[in-house]
Order: structure tokens, then sequence, then C-alpha cells
């Protein structure tokens, strides 16, 4: 008899657990419509406009080369924005996430900042940065590396102050136990541990910066998205065609070559 009260107790329990997946499930339908209505998702007008793209698609036959020196030009200076933002991103994120690793931040006072900065960086995307450096700086390449550098540092730091945070803590405690300084922990008992880790998403985050980079032309800070926004622009989609084929092979060649680096740190 006794068993009577807690099976009541955990059906009602099961019927309240079932109530709540069943409210949670409408208003996640709920909000996902008013996302579909406020976003103008309308099927009509893509349906309208698929004889427009076939027409495009076939205008793209055969992709125009006579061109192709300019456009590898611009696309190496893709990869140059690339390379070069996310070495300085790298170098900005340093300092950061010591001080956004919670294990070996010199004070918890330094922490909240540091990961608040970090999600302002990460925060605002490096096309809207691209885009304030180009009325900063000018038009051209270095306004793209100045808007990877900084949304990318965001991005390093945050992805290296956890792997840091994930670390055993073992051997930095020992280390310390031995009267080290801080600096001497970090560098002999800290580094050897997670550099493979650290490199592994640096690479990550060039390969992620130079597809970013390719767009970044749009705002007029250089680079193939410039030539692919012209064409676009003047309705040339034989050259549109070449420049897609150019950035598909250059992203192909990024991501094996990324991939083949990080196999060879693990």
């Amino acid at each position: 008899m006794r068993n009577g009260p807690s099976l009541v107790a955990s059906a009602r329990r099961s019927l309240g657990a079932r109530l709540r997946f069943a409210a949670a499930l409408l208003l996640g339908a709920a909000i996902y419509l008013v996302c579909l209505k406020v976003a103008e998702v309308d099927p009509a007008k893509l349906l309208a406009g698929l004889p427009r793209l076939a027409s495009w698609a076939g205008r793209a036959w055969p992709p125009d080369f006579s061109e192709i020196d300019t456009l590898l030009l611009h696309a190496a200076q893709t990869v140059a924005m690339g390379t070069v933002g996310t070495s300085f991103a790298a170098v900005l994120a340093i300092p950061v996430c010591i001080l956004a690793a919670r294990n070996i931040t010199p004070t918890i006072w330094a922490y909240y900042p540091a990961r608040w900065l970090l999600n302002t960086l990460r925060g605002i995307d490096s096309f809207v940065f691209a885009l304030i450096f180009v009325a900063a700086v000018g038009l051209g390449p270095f306004a793209g590396v100045l808007g990877v550098a900084l949304h990318m540092a965001g991005s390093i730091a945050k992805l290296w102050s956890e792997s840091i945070e994930a670390v055993e803590p073992g051997p930095l405690e020992a280390v310390t136990m031995s009267g080290a300084s801080r600096l001497k922990v970090i560098r002999y008992a800290l580094i050897p541990d997670v550099l493979p880790s650290l490199s592994s998403i640096m690479l990550y985050m060039w390969e992620f910066s130079v597809r970013a980079s390719t767009v970044l032309g749009i705002v007029g800070a250089g680079g193939i998205g410039q030539e692919l926004k012209n064409s676009v622009d003047l309705l040339q989609f034989d050259r549109l065609f070449t420049i897609l084929l150019i950035v598909l092979a250059m992203v192909t060649l990024i991501d094996t070559t990324s991939a083949w680096l990080r196999r060879r740190l693990v």
C-alpha cells in the first residue's frame, strides 16, 4: 500500500514534465513563426526568382578568364589579409587570454572585464570592423586586415583561454609549490602542455579568416570581394563564375593545408 502514493507522485511528475515539454515546444514554434514573419520569408518570391537565377546561370557559361591575372592577384591579396589579420589577432589575444583564463589570471577582478572584452570583439563581425576601418584609414586591404584582427582576436583569445582552463592542475600546482614565479609557471608548466592545442586553434582561425576575407572587399576593404561585387553590379556573370571558381579553389587549398598541419600537431 505504501507504493500507492509514490506511484501517484511519480505519475504527476511525469505528467508535469510532459506538459512543460509541450509548453516549451509550443513557445518555440510560436517564436519561430514570428521570426519567419519578421524575416519576411516568402517562398512565392523565391519561385518567381528561380527563372531569373536560371538565366544568370546560363549566362555564366563559359567562364571569362580574360582577367585571370588581376583576379589571382586579388585572391592572393585576400589570403594575405586573412593571414596577416590572424597573426595580429594572435598577438592581441596572448595577454587577454591569460587574463580570461580563470586558473591563471592574476586577479579575479581582471577575469570578468577580459571576458566582456572578448564577447564584445566576437560580437562585432569582421565585416563591420572593416567597414569602420575603411572610413578611418581609407579603402584597401589594410582596413580588411584590421577588421579581421579585431574580430579574430576575441575568438582566438576565448578558445585559447578555454584550452588553458581545461589543463590538468597538477603540473601547475607542483611548479607553483616549488616557489616559481607566475611567469615561470606559465612558461615551464603551462605552455608545453597547451601549445599543440593553441596552435591547432590558431590554424583553424587562420582558415576561417581567409574565408571571411573573401567578402570584405564588398565594403571597400580590398581582396577578391571587390571584384565579386563589381561583377554582380555589372551583371558580368561569366566573370563572376570565374571568381567563384578561384574562391572555391583558394578555400579548398587553405582548408586542406590547415587540416594537414593540424594533424601534424596531434
